[in-house]
């Protein structure tokens, strides 16, 4: 797939640069591999260095107001200094590392509607860099990532949209600036009682932190608010883990804290002491194994909520991919998502 980019920052007659990826799709952790080629300006072209960037859309809270635009997560320079005569080419192999925190932007080979990934090609020439346009990039998740998803697959949640937040969550390491929460509305056995079930995937080498947050909605006797479950396992850990037993035991949780009418109900706690834990450190709950809390008020500073059904995701789980998540053309979305992203980093 190639890209091409005038780079008008060097003026006319400059060099300019196509981006060509190996394959425009990979995982968390993976290296994407590709060339960047350079073609021949008219005069002598000193290069400083040739720098990729991966970019992502991101959404910051400030009060009650919200930015949303695109933000530079990664770079690594894959040339240093060199002359390009006039009427000369160069091509640069490169091998760029994803970050295993990187977001996901697709599931069965279906785009997530409210996302987008770009891989943002600078060349820096005497004082002057041209950050040229974005080259989309999907990332597909990682075989213990796909285990969850096919558990919410199997227990009938449905789709909504999936988007990435500015901060950092409680209790968890991390190495980049922000998060994702991909939504889903809840099966039909827990409608009426919970709004939306939000998951967040933080990985690393060694592992997978899964964290879920329940939306609740406030009855007569009870306010809403929200409740969530946190489970940390090695990847061969998610590879074994009954993961619909383990999210559907913790919905069931959830969801019996809110009785019929709306009533509140105090959960029985099997382990003693003080219920659901607070602030993501509570006692264990339900099956053995992963460790998985309960807490209180959301385990993120804020929340971004979205409109719109989108399709079910219980028939992608058993094969059926088509339709899963529709929407617009990857190009339509990189423009829409993208379009002045300079001025919000």
């Amino acid at each position: 797939m190639v890209f091409k980019r005038m780079l008008g920052a060097l003026g006319m007659g400059g060099p300019s640069v196509d981006t060509v990826l190996a394959t425009p799709s990979c995982r968390p952790g993976d290296r994407l591999a590709g060339e960047v080629r350079i073609m021949a300006a008219e005069y002598d072209v000193e290069i400083q260095r040739v720098t990729l960037a991966l970019v992502t859309r991101v959404e910051v809270e400030s009060g009650d107001h919200e930015r949303t635009g695109g933000m530079e997560f990664h770079r690594a320079d894959v040339s240093g200094p060199f002359r390009l005569p006039k009427g000369q080419n160069r091509t640069i192999p490169f091998q760029l590392e994803v970050p295993w925190e990187t977001p996901l932007t697709e599931v069965y080979g279906q785009h997530l509607h409210g996302m987008a990934m770009g891989v943002r090609t600078e060349l820096a020439v005497a004082r002057a860099v041209d950050k040229g346009d974005l080259d989309p990039v999907s990332i597909s998740p990682l075989p213990s990532q796909q285990r969850v998803l096919d558990a919410f697959g199997q227990l009938g949640f449905i789709f909504k949209s999936a988007d990435v937040e500015y901060g950092q969550i409680a209790g968890l390491h991390q190495m980049l600036p922000f998060y994702q929460e991909i939504e889903f509305y809840p099966p039909p056995s827990h409608q009426g009682r919970i709004n939306e079930v939000e998951l967040t995937f933080v990985a690393d080498p060694h592992g997978l932190a899964v964290v879920l947050e329940a939306d609740k909605r406030g009855g007569l006797f009870s306010p809403g608010g929200d409740v969530f479950g946190r489970f940390q396992v090695s990847h061969e850990e998610a590879m074994h883990t009954d993961w619909a037993a383990e999210i559907s035991g913790w919905l069931d949780a959830v969801a019996e804290r809110i009785g019929p009418g709306g009533a509140f109900h105090q959960p029985h706690d099997p382990y003693g002491g003080h219920g659901f834990g607070h602030g993501g450190h509570g006692h264990g709950f339900g099956h053995g194994g992963p460790d998985h809390g309960f807490g209180h008020h959301g385990h993120h500073g804020h929340h971004g909520h979205h409109g719109g059904h989108g399709p079910g995701w219980g028939g992608v789980a058993a094969g059926a991919a088509a339709g899963f998540i529709g929407g617009m053309v990857a190009g339509e979305i990189m423009e829409e998502i993208f379009d002045g992203d300079d001025e919000e980093e």
